[in-house]
């Protein structure tokens, strides 16, 4: 697409590892496997429950997986898809980042966490583990609260982060998460069916005119879930997420097996759209 502001940029692809019916040793096998073929990121998501059947299986905790795959890994980019910005104080919040980031570091020094973040919803993490659950609004004013909070611990820490650590936001609601992207994200990652897509791309700009940000400074990212939710599924819907200015495509792969092969054509179309 001629003149599309994310003409720019390469395209990447990720992958999200849903850190769920699998042995620990399965999922560290899958993110070497992953890293080895070529991918840009590996995701994880911040659950503490499956989300898909069998619901009564094995799962693991995000950010103590996220330590392990920044020591484990040399290349990729990482983190999670994405944190639930209720189950932690914004502060602390900031410093385990800030450690992750540190941990994955190579001999240049620069990490290569990215920050992920949302305000939350399912429901059963949150009574299971005693946290409010409030509503839709409420999760997303605090995440609105908590984002400068995280910026400004990430300037006072010592060591301060290796880099400018790239906060991703996922959602696709027009009147906060919208906004929350223009404001803060280097990312957006959304759900968004294709068919509606441009549409809210629009709206995103109209949030970045509001705020004062260039919308070509915001990455766009897509893909699929393993609950079967996602533009990349659809018909051509890497090509179409692309010509809509999509520079970043993470399908979800589940345990225990975790067949990579979703990626090899995928890893494929990068290079040779990025020569």
């Amino acid at each position: 697409m001629s003149g599309h502001p994310a003409d720019h940029r390469p395209l990447r692809i990720g992958v999200q590892l849903a850190p769920q019916h699998a042995p620990y040793r399965a999922i560290r096998d899958a993110v070497l496997r992953a890293e080895d073929m070529g991918v840009d990121a590996i995701f994880g998501w911040d659950h503490f429950f499956p989300l898909t059947e069998p619901l009564h299986a094995p799962h693991f905790e995000a950010w103590t997986v996220l330590a392990a795959i920044a020591e484990q890994t040399e290349r990729v980019e990482f983190g999670p898809l994405v944190n639930c910005n209720s189950y932690r104080n914004p502060d602390l919040q900031a410093d385990m980042a800030r450690t992750v980031d540190h941990i994955s570091a190579g001999p240049d020094g620069i990490g290569r966490f990215i920050f992920g973040t949302g305000s939350g919803w399912a429901q059963p993490d949150y009574d299971a583990y005693g946290y409010e659950f409030g509503t839709v609004g409420s999760r997303l004013d605090a995440l609105a609260a908590d984002l400068p909070r995280i910026r400004r611990r990430w300037d006072l820490l010592d060591p301060p982060p290796t880099r400018r650590i790239p906060i991703l936001i996922g959602g696709q609601g027009e009147r906060k998460t919208l906004r929350l992207v223009a404001e803060h994200a280097d990312i957006w990652h959304t759900f968004t069916p294709l068919d509606d897509l441009s549409r809210k791309i629009g709206v995103l700009h109209e949030w970045c005119a509001t705020t004062g940000r260039d919308p070509a400074e915001i990455e766009l990212s897509s893909g699929f879930t393993i609950r079967g939710l996602g533009p990349l599924l659809e018909e051509d819907g890497a090509e179409r997420l692309h010509g809509l200015g999509v520079r970043f495509i993470v399908p979800a792969i589940d345990g225990p097996d975790y067949d990579l092969s979703v990626l090899e054509p995928l890893l494929a179309w990068r290079d040779r759209l990025n020569g």
